[in-house]
């Protein structure tokens, strides 16, 4: 905080933040502005980075969407639904799960199975080879380099990002009502 702010500073008195979309600002919440600027920069490394991981795992033809499903699929070694996917993960358009699954079954990475009508998906000896490989490399480059006194902060963060979703996503049902 710049010397002489006081982080309660009328708006006018506070400096413009950093933000992508200054027309967007609002006096009442600069501090919002921010945070979605931080969150495009922060989404946009985290792609990135779980591609790049990927492909030093070994797996190199994934786009973030096939990594999230990779990695949720193998989550606590449970067959999941599409519906349930798209659910925790909170993908609205299920043909874009849908498509990636089958990009990872084609890929021999994600199998499905029939039990009555419902298709569960899960993942291959091999598509849970590459999530080990993946973990492996994700603990050399990043978890290495974490500065474990920063584990109650990064806590609190991941606390606030599912509000904010919370948030965001009961504007986007009220923005769908106008």
């Amino acid at each position: 905080m710049p010397a002489g702010v006081s982080p309660r500073a009328p708006a006018a008195s506070r400096p413009p933040g950093i933000v992508s979309s200054s027309h967007l600002v609002s006096p009442q919440s600069v501090e919002l502005s921010e945070f979605e600027f931080g969150l495009i920069v922060a989404w946009n490394a985290f792609s990135r980075w779980a591609v790049r991981c990927m492909a030093a795992a070994g797996c190199p033809d994934l786009t973030i969407t096939d990594v999230l499903l990779l990695h949720h699929i193998n989550h606590r070694a449970r067959n999941k639904k599409l519906a349930d996917i798209c659910f925790v993960l909170n993908y609205e358009d299920t043909h874009v799960v849908a498509y990636s699954l089958k990009k990872l079954m084609a890929a021999g990475l994600a199998q499905a199975g029939k039990v009555g009508k419902e298709v569960f998906y899960s993942p291959t000896e091999r598509g849970e080879a590459f999530v080990q490989q993946y973990r492996a490399v994700r603990e050399e480059c990043l978890v290495k380099s974490l500065d474990t006194e920063l584990n109650a902060d990064i806590g609190e963060l991941a606390r606030l990002l599912r509000t904010m979703s919370g948030m965001y996503d009961q504007a986007a049902r009220a923005a769908t009502s106008l």
